[in-house]
């Protein structure tokens, strides 16, 4: 079994731990399951590859989807997500998530989150694709970092609750389709360890570093749904990847996110001529799906010979705007834009992925024993296209699905206590990973990106297969092993592409460029 591991090992030889639930990940899904999973009962052990904050979750600008406006309800939110999915949402996923959501919110304010506030209460903008003002958001535009705020500290308060940082990872231990727990290299030490878990929770984060332009942070290199993949574990939908459309795009810039708010507070998208176009695109112009606004920019950035588009906000108040994106407004002004004055240069870029790691409506996985929320899973209920702000949201309703179904059986659970063990891998092969890792990102950004064709995504499979060499050979350090888990989800990502013969929400091939009845259905892989 040449693929299965990533290194050579005997649990017999390594120091081990247990129990009963072993998190994987530290933003909201895995932090919020702990805290969860800890007041249930259950002891927690949360495994993270760098600290604490190095999340997904912290770099979240825009807000949390909830319907909690005296006008909004939970039908309408659920008929927004269904309309953006474009006909690949999981209905009964949908229904948990806009139902379950206003509570869970209400819940993180309960532990201390600050939402902003104006006169009538919680201040809910609108985002695109979304039917009403739904969307909190705080400190302007810096949600996820108000949210990783409050998680972590109620984290670190809990004694129940233990946080490894620098913890990596490699392998989950799995026999007879039953988890057991994990394989983890202690980064410091350069060490590994066994987490032995009734219940193991993949919170992972998504894999947007695949792409050499991404918002995400360095932590997203699709660990989790590699892991799983090896394990045996199904992976479903990873041909939809979104793609953000308005990603500032300034020389010497890094490619950092402007807000999906800040179209939902009025501002206009132009293209190289100062024209704005989104009018011809959709009726619901700058606040049609994400999809359509990145195909709509790539059009226009191609009929203009230019690498970007605008954003702009030049007609909106600008005490107003610099007050509800204060965090834009600073990054951009630190490279010499007013936003006030000046239009934003954005291109869309890798942002969230909509597949995963397969799990019905309580988190489990096609494992026993493992489970999956956030980013890393995919329970159905994004379909082909996120609706804006529904991420987050997603994490705090599943993790809590996850332990209201677990909690009543971990205490009369008791596993066999198996041992586990690989010594067939090679040595490892002397070459350049961190070129490699490189190559890797420039490719899948040129053949597997928001534009896809048949001959492209070809050609990125034969890049694939001219690395499959490595799969058979261990690997020495962290850095190491998330280039080999970067392989394996670049091409679950590519194969899933060229089998979808069809265009539907991020997925979009220029050979099969519309949607077809007799492919509303979903590409499961299996190893």
């Amino acid at each position: 079994m040449p693929e299965r591991y990533m290194v050579n090992f005997d649990t017999r030889d390594l120091p081990q731990e247990e129990e009963e639930y072993v998190i994987l990940g530290s933003g909201i899904a895995g932090l919020y399951t702990a805290l969860a999973a800890s007041v249930a009962g259950g002891s927690v052990t949360v495994l993270t590859k760098q600290t604490m904050m190095d999340t997904g979750t912290d770099k979240a600008q825009g807000g949390i989807a909830a319907a909690l406006g005296d006008s909004d309800s939970p039908a309408l939110h659920r008929e927004d997500t269904l309309v953006a999915g474009a006909g690949l949402c999981d209905s009964e996923a949908v229904a948990a998530l806009v139902s379950e959501g206003p509570d869970r919110v209400r819940e993180l304010i309960g532990l201390g989150a600050i939402f902003d506030r104006d006169s009538r209460g919680l201040a809910l903008t609108r985002e695109g694709a979304h039917s009403q003002r739904r969307i909190l958001h705080a400190s302007g535009d810096a949600t996820g970092a108000e949210i990783q705020r409050v998680l972590t500290q109620r984290v670190k308060e809990n004694e129940k609750i233990r946080v490894l940082e620098n913890h990596y990872v490699v392998d989950l231990l799995v026999r007879e389709n039953t988890c057991y727990g994990v394989l983890a290299y202690d980064r410091q030490n350069k060490t590994y360890k066994v987490f032995r878990g009734k219940a193991v929770v993949l919170a992972t984060g998504g894999l947007g570093r695949i792409f050499e332009h991404n918002t995400n942070p360095e932590i997203a290199t699709g660990d989790g749904i590699s892991i799983a993949f090896r394990a045996g574990a199904e992976v479903m939908d990873m041909e939809f990847l979104q793609f953000h459309p308005t990603v500032l795009n300034l020389p010497g810039a890094p490619r950092f996110l402007i807000s999906e708010a800040v179209r939902g507070e009025g501002a206009y998208l132009r293209n190289n001529r100062g024209q704005r176009f989104m009018l011809h695109y959709h009726d619901l112009a700058e606040l049609a799906p994400r999809d359509i606004v990145v195909r709509a920019i790539l059009k226009e950035m191609a009929a203009t010979n230019s690498n970007k588009v605008f954003l702009d906000v030049t007609h909106l108040d600008p005490e107003e705007v610099k007050l509800r994106f204060p965090n834009i407004t600073r990054t951009c002004a630190e490279y010499g834009l007013d936003i006030t004055v000046d239009r934003i240069p954005v291109a869309p870029a890798a942002h969230y992925m909509m597949g995963g790691v397969k799990t019905n409506l309580v988190g489990e996985t096609s494992i026993r024993g493992l489970y999956a929320c956030g980013e890393v899973s995919c329970p159905g209920v994004h379909g082909a296209n996120r609706l804006a702000s529904n991420s987050l949201l997603e994490g705090l309703v599943f993790g809590g699905r996850i332990v209201d179904e677990t909690k009543h059986f971990l205490k009369d659970y008791h596993p066999r206590r198996l041992e586990f063990a690989c010594d067939w891998l090679l040595e490892p092969v002397q070459i350049d990973y961190a070129s490699l890792r490189k190559e890797l990102e420039v490719l899948m950004g040129e053949k597997v990106g928001p534009v896809r064709s048949g001959s492209g995504l070809q050609e990125a499979l034969k890049f694939f297969d001219k690395w499959s060499h490595l799969k058979r050979r261990r690997v020495e350090t962290a850095e190491q092993m998330e280039v080999k888990n970067m392989l394996q989800v670049g091409e679950l990502l590519a194969e899933a592409a060229l089998a979808r013969r069809e265009s539907r929400g991020g997925h979009y091939r220029v050979d099969y460029p519309d949607p077809h009845q007799r492919w509303q259905k979903h590409i499961i892989f299996r190893r």
